[in-house]
């Protein structure tokens, strides 16, 4: 009795262990690819927001043969049927094309245009940065259409969180807002 018990631990413990080294790169290839990614569309040359079928890269990852498509990207529906060669692009350096690395990176030792704050690498829940226009305008930069970003880092300039809520409110509430001057000011 005890012999079949332990033939059959043996052999449930070689199957989690197959399945766990088979797991392994299903999992990196799904962190690796997840996310929203810029890339030049090699048929246009201009910049495109696409998306990695991350599910798919993870299953074909499971079996030995890791295989990637898209699954989303800005110019779909017109030319969803393009080659995907941007693909090789991802390929090459997944960590460099991704929305969120290409950010971090614009701000990182950029000061705020307003408060001159210096900014540090960004966290995922931390405020988020915004930017702003000629007019002095501030608009988060996750309410620009990833694509659109970097023609956006070229004209806006960079604003902390702070400043853009101060910007916001002034904007929006301008009978609120009080301004004084401050060398007007006398000490008693």
């Amino acid at each position: 009795m005890t012999t079949p018990i332990l033939l059959g631990s043996a052999a449930l413990v070689v199957i989690i262990g197959l399945l766990l080294f088979r797991a392994i790169p299903a999992i990196q290839a799904y962190s690796t690819y997840r996310g929203r990614r810029l890339v030049k569309c090699p048929e246009t040359q201009q910049t495109a927001a696409v998306d990695v079928a991350t599910r798919k890269a993870a299953s074909t990852a499971f079996w030995g043969n890791s295989t990637l498509q898209l699954d989303q990207c800005s110019r779909w529906p017109e030319r969803q049927n393009c080659g995907q060669e941007c693909l090789q692009q991802i390929e090459t350096d997944p960590d460099n094309c991704l929305v969120w690395n290409i950010v971090s990176r614009w701000y990182e030792g950029q000061g705020c245009a307003l408060c001159h704050k210096h900014f540090g690498r960004l966290k995922h829940l931390d405020h988020p940065p915004a930017l702003m226009d000629a007019d002095h305008r501030t608009t988060e930069w996750k309410d620009f259409r990833s694509e659109e970003l970097p023609g956006v880092f070229a004209t806006y300039q960079p604003v902390c969180w702070d400043c853009h809520v101060t910007e916001t409110f002034r904007r929006e509430h301008p009978e609120l807002v009080v301004y004084r001057d401050r060398g007007s000011q006398s000490h008693v």
